[in-house]
């Protein structure tokens, strides 16, 4: 009993000082571009969306280097669906969501692309290093694809304000780099300390690393984007809210769930894509249907927020009756 309350207690104090140090490190990088000179939506679209997967990306890489290696890929496909039914849903319930931005409208397809040829990659049930460089290489793809969206995007797309008036204030370029190397190195040990309690819970309780990164971490590193989706709907900055969502789903699936297969090639367990991968992909067309707005803006009420939420508790009690 004592050496579960231990494990639990990593884990509660791994996601906290996870959570901190992700959210210093957004702090930071977005300092040092602002410094030196980026737009504030290429700001948003790129180093906060990767500031807030940045849990994700390095429990996955310490989970790989560490030997468990699937508990990153469930990492990866868990926050997915958490994203869209459990933040989403919940955001949508506490105010309705609209969306206006073009920019956002243009990320709904290519997120659908990357889901298409993750799943194509899967379909041997092996991620091997070729898939993680192919992965990787959609990453820096995908980075220099927004880039150049946040070039074209006119400045009437309301997400260029609404990320203009989320930047924090002005840091002077030590104070800039002093919080990116903490948020860094913050990242780094939480990492260590949540994976080390996740694995020995799961070895404890009998369950495999997959069901422990698509539950406990899942849910735990996705609570960044739970809070910056509820505070910028709270601000009327709904884009933003669907935008960190899209933005953490897309680096996810390239960024996060390419370091097992680069660190430590896998073979996936079936369960991945006959339950997980494929409830993902359900809840990113539902997501789509739902938001895009094919005749204008589009809008996610309280009643569809419910019903992505209602969906996501469904899918968590299956992995329950699954585990035991």
């Amino acid at each position: 009993m004592s050496a579960m309350f231990q494990y639990s207690g990593a884990i509660a104090i791994g996601f906290i000082l996870l959570i901190w140090a992700a959210e210093r490190f957004v702090v930071g990088s977005s300092g040092i571009a602002r410094n030196l000179g980026v737009p504030p939506l290429i700001i948003g679209l790129t180093i906060v969306g990767f500031g807030t997967s940045a849990p994700e990306i390095f429990v996955s890489a310490i989970a790989s280097w560490q030997g468990s290696p699937t508990l990153g890929i469930g990492n990866a496909i868990g926050s997915n669906i958490t994203n869209v039914g459990l933040i989403l849903g919940l955001t949508a319930l506490i105010t309705p969501l609209t969306v206006q931005s073009e920019t956002l409208k243009r990320e709904f397809p290519i997120l659908l692309v990357i889901m298409l040829v993750v799943w194509l990659l899967i379909q041997d049930k092996d991620l091997s290093r070729v898939d993680g460089l192919i992965l990787f290489t959609g990453l820096l793809g995908m980075l220099y694809w927004m880039v150049r969206l946040a070039k074209r995007s006119r400045v009437s797309d309301p997400m260029q304000a609404e990320y203009a008036a989320e930047m924090p204030e002005a840091l002077p370029m030590p104070g800039a780099i002093l919080w990116f190397v903490i948020g860094l190195v913050g990242l780094m040990v939480s990492s260590r300390i949540l994976v080390w309690g996740a694995v020995n819970i799961a070895q404890s309780l009998g369950v495999s690393d997959l069901v422990i990164g698509l539950t406990i971490v899942a849910i735990g590193t996705s609570l960044p984007e739970l809070a910056a989706s509820i505070v910028s709907a709270l601000k009327n900055e709904h884009d933003i809210a669907i935008g960190n969502v899209l933005g953490s789903n897309m680096y996810n699936l390239l960024a996060v769930m390419s370091l097992p297969g680069l660190i430590a090639p896998s073979t996936l367990p079936a369960s991945l894509l006959s339950r997980d991968y494929s409830v993902m992909l359900l809840f990113t067309i539902i997501l789509f249907v739902m938001a895009y707005g094919f005749k204008g803006s589009g809008r996610l009420n309280r009643i569809e927020g419910l019903g992505l939420l209602c969906l996501f508790l469904a899918y968590e009690y299956w992995i329950f009756l699954s585990a035991m």
